[in-house]
């Protein structure tokens, strides 16, 4: 696993969970599932986004201007509690942009959530997820190149660590089935954080 990946873990294990499970009205074992895969799914897709210098650039002035610096990290049980005092949604478009749907669709088959469940789950964790990025660009002070690079090297060790679920989120992210989800990610890159 990652290091952004096992800090989010870490974050969203016990309590949090729970939340997460409640909120969602699934079983707790449904949400930790359904998070294990979300997470990387995010970053894996941001990462395909900050591949790109354009993607990176909007990437890195994303997490500035929307002061994705990590504090959501200090309260998150509060955010929990209510998770629309963040865009999640808006993330969720520039992230994924026309393909949310579809990756919310494969997101609940695999983990046997129904579809709004899993786009609420989407929601809920992608300024997490932004949060934690964004406190990784920080205190590492990376220009877009280096948030890029650094997002690179974590879905590389994603993929070294769970070869299987990272085939997973390859297939959700390959909007037009041609076997590279690198041209669906430029394209979205195209768009991110416009």
């Amino acid at each position: 696993m990652n290091a952004i990946t096992q800090m989010i873990m870490q974050q969203l294990s016990g309590g949090a969970s729970r939340t997460i499970a409640q909120r969602l009205g699934v079983s707790e074992s449904t949400a930790n599932t359904a998070v294990q895969v979300a997470v990387p799914l995010l970053l894996a897709a941001l990462a395909r986004n900050a591949s790109v210098p354009q993607g990176a650039e909007n990437l890195h002035q994303a997490i500035n201007k929307d002061h994705h610096d990590g504090s959501i990290l200090d309260n998150l049980m509060g955010y929990l509690g209510n998770p629309q005092t963040a865009n999640g949604a808006g993330i969720l478009s520039h992230v994924f942009g026309g393909q949310r749907p579809a990756i919310e669709n494969n997101l609940a088959q695999a983990t046997g959530m129904d579809q709004g469940s899993a786009g609420s789950l989407l929601e809920t964790l992608a300024p997490v997820v932004m949060g934690a990025v964004g406190q990784a660009q920080q205190q590492n002070g990376l220009d877009p190149s280096g948030l890029s690079n650094l997002l690179n090297k974590q879905e590389q060790q994603a993929e070294a660590n769970a070869p299987g679920v990272m085939g997973m989120l390859n297939s959700m992210l390959d909007q037009n089935k041609d076997g590279s989800s690198m041209d669906d990610l430029q394209r979205m890159a195209a768009n991110f954080f416009k």
